[in-house]
């Protein structure tokens, strides 16, 4: 594998995908789809979180969490939301083709699994999506 950590790459891709997402940005503004840490300031928004990267001989799989802050008393918009990232991140190679990446290629990407959390003071409500690719380096 490369020198560079795909992980990355996968990043700017989520993030490309996620703002072609008409549905989803008429839900959470553009530019409240970010790499921070810790809880926003700016809601709803989206934050691009941890990564991981599993090596294999000839390709990898890479991890990335994504976690969906809104301000609602339940989950409702929270469960919409991460439907809509589900179907916005999914790379299919055999039936889309691969996604070329700066220096990697998606051979395929979708959602691994989401979990909704509650806000103990019940003022916002938390997703967790966590997207799998497995890539590999572009020669």
């Amino acid at each position: 594998m490369a020198a560079f950590d795909p992980s990355l790459d996968l990043q700017k891709a989520i993030r490309a995908r996620l703002l072609a997402s008409a549905d989803l940005m008429a839900m959470i503004p553009a530019d409240n789809v970010l790499d921070v840490t810790g809880r926003p300031e700016r809601m709803p928004s989206v934050i691009i979180g941890e990564g991981q990267t599993v090596y294999r001989r000839w390709d990898a799989t890479t991890y990335t969490t994504l976690h969906v802050w809104l301000q609602e008393p339940g989950l409702v918009q929270a469960k919409a939301a991460a439907g809509l990232i589900v179907d916005a991140v999914r790379v299919d190679a055999q039936r889309d083709g691969a996604l070329a990446l700066d220096h990697f290629t998606v051979l395929d990407m979708r959602a691994s699994d989401t979990r909704f959390l509650r806000d103990p003071h019940g003022s916002f409500s938390h997703a967790v999506i966590t997207v799998a690719a497995i890539v590999k380096e572009r020669p």
